[in-house]
């Protein structure tokens, strides 16, 4: 028996890779089907199963082409109903894979159709629990996300729940090996461990929701106290897994293409098109393409896109280092970004040796920022992190403009007035520039490297006086 963890971490999502006796499983797989078909290659197997653990929200699943290229049969848990050809198992129902066997346990809370995968080995001993968004390490997944109004509650899904965890999943034995859908950073959960894989026993005692004296009252405040609007592109999503969608063979078949500049602005043009820098920060910050977005491939590119690009079907041209132009088709599609069109042949260089009109943000380093946050009180400095990374702590008289809900709250800012940005490390508060940039604020400053080093600036600044003393 193989068990084998696919951890992606520009979406902290886990898929899983099973196999015993030349059956294979593939759990909760992302959209591009490579990684997985090989896999089973490598160890000359079939892939029998691809299990869904839920219809996921964060990304595109990969389980329509998975199965149309292998032959698989989808398993989705009760209750779930896809607009196409899937087996629904009962409660308890065991799936033969090899020698080994695979029970499905109805675990709804997250979503009332959410299953949990338990693995048992050749033996027929409790191995695994593959949980989705069931369970997380040191969270359990939000009851927010498949409420229906006038149907169905985020406290009903909480107390589901609750009993979803206490009856299938906490009598298992506590060597048994859990598996989640995600780690920390994603949306999923509210405050999840940056481990992937734990145990059953670990997380009795250390996960909060998993208290033996807890009630199911204080169960479902706890869970549902400080939840946040999820990204606006989670629903979108969950329809897309439920009811399918376009070939990833064909949206990159279509993305990945070259065009020359007089191309690449004819469709800009006639597309109404995005157009998306994907370099990395540094570069993008030295010189852009005037109303370009910058979001970098390599920070959290595919999640961003979903949290500020608020049409799916958007026309996206792009740019992007050499080499690297499927893999920004790829993540889009991971969630659901179907339409790029095309991506500039030669990049941002071939554009400046035209002697095309150039954008650039100006930047600050945390030691003259320091300086004129000092001299300067009516410096207008925007912490674009999330609401709970200011609370726990800010500059003092920094207002908080949360980059998840940048296009919310563009009404706040003033034309007029200059802003100094700043975020944990320079990449979402050059995000937010961009996008003020696009939009025809152009009077903005990006903080390099952002809180990290805003907050050790008194010993910077010892250092810094230090050498110049001795100089």
């Amino acid at each position: 028996m193989k068990v084998e963890q696919i951890y992606t971490g520009c979406l902290a999502e886990a898929a899983y890779y099973i196999e015993s006796n030349g059956e294979a499983v593939i759990i909760d797989p992302l959209r591009e089907t490579e990684p997985y078909i090989e896999r089973a290659k490598a160890d000359n197997a079939k892939i029998k199963y691809v299990l869904e653990t839920h219809f996921h929200a964060d990304f595109v699943s990969g389980h329509l082409d998975l199965a149309n290229k292998t032959g698989a049969t989808i398993v989705y848990g009760p209750t779930a109903q896809p607009n196409f050809d899937a087996h629904i198992a009962t409660d308890g129902e065991v799936l033969n894979v090899g020698n080994i066997t695979i029970k499905v346990l109805h675990t709804p809370g997250h979503t009332m159709e959410s299953s949990t995968f338990l693995l048992k080995d050749e033996n027929g001993k409790d191995y695994a629990i593959f949980t989705g968004d069931t369970l997380f390490l040191g969270d359990v997944g939000r009851p927010d996300l498949a409420i229906k109004q006038g149907e169905i509650t985020r406290e009903d899904l909480a107390g589901f729940l609750y009993e979803s965890l206490r009856n299938k999943i906490m009598p298992l034995a506590d060597e048994v090996i859990v598996y989640p859908g995600h780690g920390a950073g994603s949306a999923c959960g509210k405050k999840m461990s940056k481990e992937t894989q734990g145990t059953l026993g670990d997380q009795k005692v250390y996960n909060y929701a998993l208290r033996e004296d807890m009630t199911k009252e204080e169960f479902i405040k706890e869970v549902t106290t400080g939840l946040v609007a999820p990204p606006q592109y989670f629903p979108k999503n969950a329809m897309l897994n439920k009811m399918g969608y376009e070939s990833i063979d064909k949206v990159r078949e279509r993305g990945v293409k070259p065009l020359n500049i007089r191309a690449f602005k004819a469709a800009w043009e006639m597309e109404e098109a995005l157009v998306l820098d994907t370099r990395n920060r540094e570069d993008f910050a030295k010189g852009f393409i005037p109303g370009s977005i910058f979001i970098g491939l390599d920070g959290s590119f595919a999640s961003w896109v979903g949290v500020l690009i608020t049409d799916l079907k958007t026309p996206i041209l792009f740019i992007a280092e050499s080499g690297r132009e499927k893999e920004v088709v790829t993540r889009l599609a991971r969630v659901g970004y179907d339409n790029s069109v095309g991506y500039l042949e030669g990049g941002f260089e071939t554009w400046k040796s035209a002697g095309e009109d150039v954008d650039f943000v100006e930047e600050v380093s945390p030691l003259v920022f320091e300086e004129l946050f000092k001299r300067k009180r009516d410096l207008n400095v925007l912490d674009v992190r999330k609401e709970s990374e200011y609370n726990a702590e800010h500059l003092v008289g920094v207002e908080n403009f949360p980059l998840d809900f940048i296009n919310q709250n563009m009404n706040q800012i003033n034309r007029d007035q200059k802003y100094y940005l700043h975020c944990v490390s320079g990449y979402r508060s050059l995000v937010a520039a961009s996008i003020l940039k696009s939009r025809g604020i152009h009077s903005v400053v990006n903080v390099q490297e952002g809180y990290n080093e805003l907050s050790k600036l008194n010993l910077k600044r010892t250092e810094f006086k230090e050498q110049i003393t001795e100089l």
